[in-house]
């Protein structure tokens, strides 16, 4: 197979979420705020409408931002909201698309604004509300990528982060030698094919990169199946035409990258040089594996992954 058509397939395996067709799970219609709109919940909790996402704001203490990835809505979130709601303040994202209607008029990438605007909620709902401390922030995937941009450039509301299955440049995955603009062409066929394709259909073997569970992988599929193919075709060019790799000396917060290990997909000496090379320009990273686990941690490991969000938040400043 050559090189252009190895990347395709790599790509089309890694980023674009499977909606099997097998699967008959739905993912339930969930309140949603419009853009400036802020929607009291019966339950005490409050849901905040951006251009880019929703927030659902609950509990109370020190501010928790969680970071979903690609296609995926905030109930990958449910289990951790259970865990923590009753000691934290949640601030549990959601991009428009992935379980909200999808930005009406869009033109151009997603990401970066996303980013941008996650940054302004920080510094404006948390930070300069009431005084409070900086957050912490936890990101899965596109979530963590989006957790390292703004602790390089935009790190004035976040005391600390965690990193979930992500890199500072997708394009690892294929090479060491990779860049933006070798893997560009291929990002943009695969975005305009997803498109035309008006599906994120994939197969079997892909799933089994994602979870390891069957339980784990439909719950993923149907995830994917309800996701805005649109939004998931532009988010997945935007990722991998994104190299933060440049700018993690400047990192100056505490990091923790936890990541997961499972033989049938790579020997663990592999994969764990592949995420410490990829972070080598980070000073204040931390690594934190999870044996026998995929991409979705915690629905592979709930228990680890648990115990590895208490580690996180308990060292912070109180």
């Amino acid at each position: 197979m050559n090189l252009k058509a190895l990347i395709s397939a790599a790509l089309l395996t890694m980023f674009t979420m499977p909606a099997c067709t097998t699967v008959n799970q739905d993912v339930p219609v969930a309140p949603t705020a419009a853009r400036g709109e802020r929607v009291d919940l019966p339950d005490g909790g409050q849901l905040l409408g951006g251009r880019h996402f929703t927030v659902l704001v609950e509990g109370q203490g020190r501010d928790v931002v969680l970071i979903p990835g690609l296609s995926t809505p905030r109930s990958v979130w449910d289990a951790t909201r259970r865990q923590l709601k009753g000691r934290y303040r949640l601030h549990i994202i959601q991009i428009r698309g992935f379980g909200d209607a999808p930005i009406a008029e869009r033109n151009g990438p997603l990401l970066e604004p996303f980013i941008r605007e996650l940054t302004d909620y920080v510094d404006d709902e948390i930070v300069d509300s009431n005084n409070r401390q900086k957050a912490l922030v936890i990101g899965h995937s596109l979530g963590g990528l989006a957790a390292m941009k703004m602790a390089a450039v935009y790190p004035q509301g976040i005391e600390k982060a965690m990193i979930i299955d992500s890199l500072p440049f997708f394009g690892l995955l294929f090479s060491p030698d990779m860049t933006v603009e070798a893997l560009q062409p291929q990002a943009a066929t695969m975005r305009d094919a997803l498109i035309a394709r008006g599906s994120n259909e994939a197969d079997e073997q892909t799933l089994q990169r994602m979870a390891q569970s069957e339980t784990g992988r439909q719950q993923v599929s149907a995830w994917a199946r309800s996701a805005d193919v649109a939004t998931t075709a532009q988010l997945s060019y935007d990722l991998m035409t994104t190299d933060v790799r440049p700018l993690l000396p400047e990192i100056k917060i505490p990091i923790t990258m936890l990541y997961p290990v499972d033989a049938d997909i790579m020997p663990e000496p592999r994969i764990t040089l592949m995420y410490k090379a990829a972070f080598a320009g980070a000073r204040t990273v931390m690594f934190e594996r999870v044996e026998e686990s995929r991409h979705f941690i915690m629905l592979d490991q709930p228990e680890a992954f648990a115990a590895a969000v208490e580690q996180f938040l308990g060292s912070s400043k109180r």
